[in-house]
């Protein structure tokens, strides 16, 4: 299983029931920023903090952060945050210097509702999780086992 990606509006409709449901105050995806090795010299990722965001277990792109994605009706990033800007933001950066590379949902942390967020990876969240096409056809390959 891998985090879970986001790439429709029921899916986020869905996974926004589950944290307001449950009161969770965040979550991990599997969104990332493409800046590490093999993401330079990329001008379709720039600038990287609109470009430059996929789900990592499909490596699929995020629609441009600063535009409604095909078939939504509304941009699921925040437009505010710790720096009172729209998402995302990289605001730790300016704190300690640690780049805000992961995607979470944050529940209403900034007065804003259930919504996107560019968060630095080290913090500890709760996850939820979904299974992996790719991952379980790999596995099942690996070990012949018959899906």
């Amino acid at each position: 299983m891998d985090l879970v990606s986001i790439e429709t509006p029921e899916k986020n409709y869905f996974i926004n029931s589950i944290i307001q449901r449950y009161n969770v105050p965040y979550i991990w995806t599997s969104g990332r920023i493409c800046d590490f090795k093999g993401c330079e010299n990329r001008p379709d990722l720039e600038p990287k903090n609109i470009y430059g965001w996929f789900w990592s277990p499909t490596r699929q792109k995020i629609t441009a952060t600063n535009r409604i994605p095909s078939g939504w009706t509304y941009n699921p990033w925040s437009r505010t945050g710790h720096k009172k800007r729209p998402q995302p933001d990289n605001a730790e950066y300016d704190i300690n210097q640690t780049k805000e590379q992961c995607l979470a949902i944050l529940n209403n942390v900034y007065k804003d509702g259930i919504y996107w967020h560019d968060v630095a990876c080290y913090h500890e969240k709760p996850v939820i999780c979904e299974d992996n096409d790719e991952l379980l056809n790999y596995v099942a390959s690996k070990y012949r086992i018959p899906l």
